[in-house]
């Protein structure tokens, strides 16, 4: 598939993937497309789980410890979640207020079902993850929209829409994405400050997905929200998981920290069985993640930066300019449809004409229907191939 002036594999444990070995693998991203496609949309990464976390997996299994768990006071998750917080951010936390869910989505469904009502008013930043809208609307709350700000520097969140839009819908909710999915934009300090400031001014309740944290390329870092200071940790439902930073999406794993005391206790005292409960395998993988992974997830980064830059330089091949900025984090790309030369319905204009399945389009919201989500997480050769499917439309 190599082609002059494409990039070449450094990194043979993430290089070195077989398409069909891709093709036979059950989930969603591979499944869901014909034999000629090549899936660059759900946010799935292509490498196989690190070693690590299978072989801890596998020793549960072997040994038969898959009984009823010990946990009679929560999840080892707890205090796991507490250590990696302090260890990485420096942000301290009680691991009494930690509670696991299965994902970010029961988890946002979850805490809107306890402190909210239908008909109230959500603020979110869009464009957004698309599940998170579709819950909103789901559930009978309104979904209050501030959109991003594309300059020629990137994407800015406006802070003044966002104050405005609060105060004309009178919301209850915050639901801050930082990593933000899917511009990749890394809030700073600054910024989340402002954030702060406005949810204490208007006393909104913060649900902050930062799924994405561990995937963050330097000199950029992730602040936890609720770090900042003692106000905004009191309203925050801080959400994070191992499923992005090391593909486990399938083992339905997340934690919670909760920071406000009245919702906590409210959640205790629903039945504790209502809305699932994570898995042993689920809690071994977490563990052995974030435990014992980091060799694997430094190798990651390396890789993923490597193609971040690799699909800046080819849109950029398209336009003849950098209009189209690097992601701060993930491993998503969000561009101008327009780079390629499509229509009002570019998903489905790529997938037909190139035979590649990006996300993108109006799911993201109303401002995000002229835009296409590329997943770079993938082996160089692969990234290649999709990237000259790509060029074949926008050097039409």
């Amino acid at each position: 598939m190599s082609r002059p002036g494409a990039f070449q594999p450094t990194d043979t444990l993430f290089d070195d993937l077989r398409l069909d070995e891709l093709r036979r693998r059950p989930g969603v991203k591979w499944q869901r497309v014909d034999p000629d496609v090549l899936p660059a949309w759900v946010a799935d990464m292509d490498f196989a789980v690190p070693a690590v976390v299978a072989d801890a997996i596998e020793h549960t299994v072997r040994r038969g410890d898959l009984g009823y768990p010990s946990w009679q006071d929560g999840s080892p998750l707890r205090t796991a979640f507490a250590d990696r917080m302090q260890e990485r951010y420096g942000w301290t936390v009680s691991a009494d207020a930690v509670r696991e869910h299965t994902d970010l989505l029961q988890a946002l469904q979850f805490v809107l079902h306890l402190a909210t009502s239908p008909g109230d008013a959500v603020a979110v930043q869009t464009p957004n993850y698309p599940p998170f809208l579709a819950t909103l609307e789901t559930m009978g709350r309104r979904g209050v929209c501030s959109p991003w700000t594309r300059t020629t520097a990137g994407w800015t969140p406006d802070l003044a829409g966002l104050a405005d839009a609060v105060v004309a819908h009178d919301c209850r909710v915050l639901l801050l994405v930082n990593p933000h999915n899917p511009t990749g934009r890394v809030l700073t300090r600054d910024e989340l400050i402002e954030i702060a400031a406005i949810a204490r001014r208007h006393d909104l309740l913060v649900f902050s997905d930062e799924i994405h944290a561990e995937l963050t390329y330097e000199p950029h870092n992730h602040i936890p929200f609720a770090s900042l200071h003692e106000d905004a940790a009191a309203r925050t439902v801080t959400l994070t998981s191992a499923t992005k930073a090391f593909s486990l999406a399938g083992l339905r794993c997340a934690v919670a920290h909760y920071g406000p005391e009245r919702l906590l206790a409210l959640r205790d005292s629903q039945p504790p069985d209502l809305y699932g409960t994570v898995s042993t395998l689920g809690v071994t993988g977490t563990l052995a993640a974030w435990r014992h992974g980091a060799e694997w997830h430094n190798r990651l980064l390396r890789v993923l930066d490597r193609n971040r830059r690799r699909v800046a330089e080819a849109l950029a091949s398209f336009t003849g300019d950098d209009r189209c900025p690097m992601p701060e984090a993930t491993y998503l790309y969000w561009f101008e449809a327009d780079v390629l030369g499509v229509g009002d319905e570019p998903v489905d204009e790529v997938l037909a004409r190139a035979r590649v399945l990006l996300d993108g389009g109006a799911g993201f919201g109303p401002d995000g229907q002229r835009y296409l989500r590329l997943n770079f997480a993938t082996s160089a050769p692969l990234l290649e191939e999709i990237l000259t499917r790509l060029a074949s439309l926008a050097h039409r």
